[in-house]
């Protein structure tokens, strides 16, 4: 399902912040490998969001190839700190290299395994939380993580919206107060998600139509 219109998501593209050369070769190769990934108007909204809280530490529930990784990155102090959590350990080498090559690895940390196994070994606050693993699991990653959030901290949730594997006609349905019917783990994955992180009186969150629809959870303070 596309969010946006054409002209819509093209004026989004046009207007996002322009990828490095190395951001570049990363969308190349996620292109290539047709390889789910944020793009440049998420990536760029990443270290957007990261310059508004000052953020200096960031926590990822998967990393992929680390292409989100690099976009926040490059809005932390040097002494800042990263958590690169994935699954599939060449993905993680993959990652691990273009933050080297990108001046990031000193402040970058990779955990290869469960994200939720990782998020226990690392205290708070983290400033920015990025959800982007198993649909089903968000919900369990976000109450790991929530009181590990420092307050005017956010966490963003990618595929709030769609996703190959994402009913959308039942999300919507859902999210309305109706019953869809049979609904696939992922679908309900993210509805739980969404009904988890709204209902917290400790964070506000909205949905912005951007990439694949990202959920962003702001922690009052």
């Amino acid at each position: 399902m596309d969010l946006l219109s054409d002209e819509t998501a093209r004026f989004v593209r046009a207007t996002a912040p322009e990828p490095d050369d190395l951001a570049a070769e990363m969308d190349a190769y996620a292109a290539e490998q047709e390889f789910p990934h944020v793009g440049p108007a998420v990536g760029g909204l990443l270290r957007t969001f990261a310059r508004i809280v000052d953020a200096e530490r960031v926590f990822e529930f998967g990393s992929g190839f680390g292409y989100s990784a690099y976009w926040w990155g490059q809005a932390l102090p040097a002494d800042g700190e990263i958590v690169l959590t994935e699954f599939d350990e060449d993905e993680l080498d993959m990652a691990r290299e273009f933050m080297q090559r990108g001046g990031l690895d000193a402040i970058a940390r990779y955990e290869h395994g469960d994200a939720l196994d990782a998020i226990e070994r690392y205290d708070g606050p983290f400033d920015c939380v990025l959800v982007d693993h198993q649909k089903h699991r968000y919900a369990e990653a976000f109450e790991a993580v929530r009181e590990k959030v420092a307050p005017g901290g956010i966490v963003v949730a990618d595929n709030a919206m769609t996703a190959g594997i994402i009913e959308f006609e039942k999300l919507l349905a859902i999210v309305e107060g109706d019953d869809p019917g049979e609904v696939n783990e992922h679908t309900r994955g993210i509805a739980d998600y969404l009904e988890t992180v709204r209902s917290d009186p400790e964070f506000e969150t909205n949905v912005l139509p951007v990439g694949e629809g990202i959920a962003v959870s702001y922690r009052l303070g």
